[in-house]
C-alpha cells in the first residue's frame, strides 16, 4: 500500500501521531496511529512522498526533519484544512483532511521557518513578553500609589523619570510595608527594563549581519 501513497497527511500531537495516505486519484490507501517516537523512523524508510501538516506548535521543526529524508513537505493554517474535515472532528479525520488539502491547487501554504528565522522570532516574542509585563509594572505601581493619594505618570518614559524621586519625596505618606512592596516593584521594573536593553542589543546585532535585514534598512524610514 505505501508504494502506490503519494501524499501523507499527517495529524500533529505531543505523544501520538494519526497518518493517513492517499494515492494520485486521492482514494486513502493507508492509515496509521504513530507515537512520537515511531514517527522519524517510519518516514525514513517510507518512498517519497509530498507530506501535508498544520501550521501548528513544533511544525516548522517537524518539516524540517521531514525534509532531511527527501519528503517534499507542504505546511497549512489551519482554518484552510477545517474546511475538508469530513464528519465527526477526530485526529484520524483530521490527517484524511490534511491529507485531502494538501492536494488542492488553490491552497495556500505556509513557508517553512529555517533555524535562523525561528531565533528571530523568539526573539520578537520574548520582548512582547517584556514589554507586557513592563507595563504591567507601571500600572501597579501607578493604581497602588494613587490610593495613597500618590499621582506618577503612566506613560514608561515619564514613569521611569518619576518614580525614583516620587517614592523618596512621598515616603511620609507610607507605611514602612507600602514602602517595602513599592520599591520592590521598581527593582522588578528596572530588572525588565535591563532585559530590554539586552534584546534591543541582541536584535541590533542580527540586523547588522541578516542579509534580509541588511536590505531592509536601504529603505527609508525601516530600522532594526
Amino acid at each position: 500500500m505505501k508504494q502506490e501513497m503519494s501524499v501523507l497527511g499527517i495529524d500533529i500531537a505531543k505523544r501520538v501521531m494519526h497518518a493517513v495516505g492517499m494515492d494520485e486519484r486521492g482514494k486513502i490507501v493507508f492509515r496509521k496511529r504513530l507515537s512520537r517516537h515511531d514517527l522519524i523512523p517510519f518516514l525514513a524508510q517510507l518512498p517519497l512522498v509530498r507530506i501535508g501538516i498544520e501550521a501548528c506548535g513544533g511544525a516548522h521543526d517537524w518539516a524540517r526533519r521531514f525534509r532531511a529524508y527527501g519528503h517534499e513537505v507542504k505546511l497549512m493554517a489551519p482554518q484552510f484544512v477545517k474546511p475538508y474535515v469530513k464528519s465527526h472532528k477526530n485526529d484520524s479525520r483530521d490527517a484524511e483532511a490534511i491529507a485531502e488539502a494538501v492536494t488542492r491547487p488553490t491552497m495556500r501554504f505556509v513557508p517553512i521557518k529555517d533555524v535562523d528565522q525561528q531565533d528571530i522570532q523568539a526573539l520578537h516574542r520574548v520582548r512582547e513578553r517584556l514589554i507586557g509585563e513592563r507595563t504591567a509594572r507601571v500600572n501597579a505601581v501607578h493604581g497602588l500609589l494613587h490610593a495613597y493619594g500618590i499621582v506618577i505618570p503612566k506613560e514608561v518614559a515619564k514613569f521611569r523619570q518619576a518614580v525614583v524621586g516620587k517614592l523618596a519625596s512621598e515616603k511620609d505618606k507610607l507605611p514602612s510595608l507600602s514602602q517595602e512592596m513599592f520599591w520592590k516593584l521598581v527593582e522588578e521594573f528596572a530588572g525588565l527594563e535591563k532585559q530590554l536593553v539586552y534584546d534591543q542589543e541582541k536584535r541590533e546585532a542580527l540586523a547588522a549581519t541578516h542579509p534580509e535585514c541588511q536590505r531592509l534598512m536601504t529603505i527609508p524610514g525601516i530600522g532594526p
